[in-house]
């Protein structure tokens, strides 16, 4: 990758309002999209010399996500060059599809059913980049109006309609770009959720969500199940069953460390 041409230099560069990325763009097609392709497949290429330089990178690149999900024709204009594969429908899948809106159907058993993409997802090769955002229908055993759509999203910088949970959050200036980025492969052996976490290999079962050395007070008051779709859709869905309970530690959501849990299924 040209060490000229980085995406937090775009970033910050979008984020004082220049749109102008295509010098940018010109610049990456040196190698960076060759850069980011060896990410592409599932295999520990993170514990390699270069490996936590390209998690910073993804990470500083899912920020340019960030800034640019109002806008799919930037969204298109500037990653499908870098090798990304755009996608939209299809049946609701957690892996694939972050909810941003939910109406409550009448059945409460109704299953989470799409009902209108409002913007494309991406992957890169095997590796998700970021989830398409849908607006779904669904009953309120499945989805609930107001938490699966409005409750902190984890793994997330920045959504303009709901607060946010990342381990960028409350650091320095230059400290945040530190951050790795979640990697979630979708492999013909099924799907690896946060693959990367403490230098995660095929085989490894990692930091399962319902092991009790793993987990704070507030999070074992989660069911096993929240817990699971918590780093399946990287959000509550409802309310939890231990609310009253969890109520007496104020700002709990924002206390809850997912960051390390991994799902290999």
């Amino acid at each position: 990758m040209n060490a000229e041409v980085g995406a937090r230099e775009l970033y910050e560069s979008l984020a004082e309002g220049d749109r102008a990325y295509a010098s940018w763009l010109d610049r990456a097609r040196g190698g960076y999209p060759d850069r980011l392709a060896a990410a592409a497949e599932y295999r520990p290429w993170w514990t390699a010399p270069d490996g936590q330089a390209l998690l910073w990178e993804l990470y500083a690149l899912s920020r340019v996500g960030d800034l640019l999900l109002l806008s799919e024709r930037d969204c298109l204009d500037l990653f499908v060059p870098l090798g990304m594969t755009p996608f939209r429908g299809g049946d609701f899948d957690p892996f694939l599809h972050e909810i941003v809106e939910v109406e409550q159907a009448a059945d409460p058993h109704a299953p989470i059913e799409i009902t209108e993409v409002v913007r494309p997802g991406l992957m890169l090769g095997q590796l998700l980049f970021n989830r398409a955002g849908v607006r779904v229908r669904a009953g309120v055993e499945h989805a609930q109006r107001g938490v699966a759509d409005r409750s902190p999203l984890y793994w997330t910088f920045r959504r303009p309609h709901r607060p946010t949970v990342d381990l960028s959050h409350g650091w320095g200036h230059n400290s945040q770009w530190r951050t790795d980025f979640r990697l979630d492969y979708r492999t013909p052996a099924g799907d690896r959720l946060n693959a990367a976490e403490n230098g995660a290999i095929d085989g490894d079962p990692g930091l399962d969500p319902d092991h009790p050395s793993h987990l704070s007070p507030q999070e074992r008051l989660l069911t096993p199940g929240e817990r699971r779709e918590l780093l399946r859709h990287r959000c509550l869905l409802r309310v939890p069953r231990a609310a009253d309970a969890l109520a007496g530690s104020p700002g709990w959501e924002r206390d809850l460390m997912p960051f390390g849990w991994r799902l290999p299924q």
